[in-house]
């Protein structure tokens, strides 16, 4: 069996004296989409900036194609192929949509006309909106620059913090079946999501983090029929026999 594109081993990561993430272990094997579910302080924002540079666990070990890369920063990881589009879109509110998708090649000495050609053929919404500053942007058009971004970075592996965060049902959609597109087009994607339903239908396989532990494993379809997520995280009620 091949080695997994990503690889995390046994890594502890602290706020000062608060453990926050507790020795968790998992891997992305390449062209997969994997989830991580878990409620609000569970560790699942802290995993994706560990594994993106953004923070450094203090102990364990990760690995990307084989490199080991904890400790790495993010700016080089981003020449490695891991991109991460944060929580909260993060785009520059006074620049373009044309700068920001320009900013997202910065690793390049000049953008790829072919990969921005394909960046607007995903989101024809950014086409239309090409000259308008960023911050003029509905939420839903902001989370398509924010991904858009990534992608002019050509990524192996895309890093995508709570999509759908704040945006219509029918915008969640578009998000989804355009990270499944991407997914499809050859990107590994890890994707840290509240909305259960959405990202187990999405992903080939799932973690579920609590208080900074891995509780519950397996493939989407496993985790969408077993009785604990479904009560957490998708707001049914499980009746046992008595």
């Amino acid at each position: 069996m091949s080695e997994a594109l990503l690889q995390v081993d046994d890594i502890e990561v602290r706020y000062g004296a608060i453990r926050a993430l507790k020795g968790i272990s998992f891997e992305v094997n390449e062209g997969e989409v994997v989830a991580l579910l878990g409620a609000n302080g569970a560790g699942k924002t802290t995993t994706q900036k560990t594994v993106s540079g953004m923070l450094s666990p203090s102990l364990g070990q990760i690995r990307f194609d084989g490199e080991r890369i904890d400790g790495i920063p993010a700016h080089k990881l981003i020449s490695m192929g891991i991109c991460h589009v944060p929580e909260g879109r993060r785009v520059f509110p006074r620049m373009t949509v044309h700068e920001n998708l320009e900013m997202g090649a910065f690793r390049f000495k000049r953008p790829d006309t072919q990969v921005f050609e394909h960046v607007l053929e995903l989101f024809p919404r950014l086409r239309e909106r090409i000259k308008q500053p960023a911050g003029t942007l509905s939420g839903g058009e902001q989370q398509m620059l924010a991904i858009g971004r990534a992608l002019m970075g050509k990524p192996r592996l895309l890093l995508l913090d709570e999509p759908s965060m704040g945006l219509a049902p029918l915008i969640v959609k578009q998000i989804f079946d355009i990270v499944r597109e991407i997914n499809t087009s050859g990107v590994t994607v890890l994707i840290v999501e509240q909305n259960a339903a959405q990202a187990l239908g999405l992903a080939n396989r799932g973690y579920v983090l609590e208080t900074g532990e891995l509780v519950l494993s397996g493939t989407g379809r496993e985790l969408l029929a077993d009785d604990r997520v479904r009560a957490a995280y998708l707001g049914e009620e499980i009746v046992t026999a008595s």
